[in-house]
């Protein structure tokens, strides 16, 4: 995990100073507690970035929604249906969490672990194709 880039989090949750910042600090967790092995990231100019074995979503923050966009999350199952936008991509999924919105953390925690699970596979299927390429 970059030391930089959990300070940069920290410090954008603590700039934010409202219910952005209590959701994002939430989501946080949740996201830490579903995998404990995830990596923080700082990208694009201040994106909180959550990765393992790829991006497994990032965090931003506007004035009306707390934005989780999950990067292969059009290949994901979700059951109690927690994607509500960019729902029209091939790839991509997103959460918007509104102020006073509440998100079901159980479902939340399964989708992040899918989503590590979605990335580890896909991981494993490069190196494969690689491998078969080197023969």
């Amino acid at each position: 995990m970059s030391a930089t880039a959990s300070a940069n989090i920290t410090k954008r949750i603590k700039e934010l100073g409202d219910w952005r910042a209590e959701t994002l600090a939430r989501v946080r967790e949740l996201i830490h507690a579903a995998d404990p092995a995830i990596v923080e990231e700082w990208k694009w100019r201040g994106v909180p970035v959550w990765e393992h074995d790829g991006i497994v979503c990032t965090g931003e923050s506007y004035k009306q929604v707390v934005k989780l966009t999950f990067a292969r999350g059009a290949a994901l199952e979700d059951p109690k249906k927690l994607f509500n936008a960019s729902l029209d991509g091939n790839v991509r999924r997103a959460i918007d969490i509104a102020e006073g919105a509440r998100i079901d953390e159980t479902a939340f925690k399964k989708l992040i672990r899918a989503a590590v699970a979605a990335n580890t596979a896909a991981l494993a299927e490069r190196a494969a194709k690689k491998g078969k390429r080197k023969k």
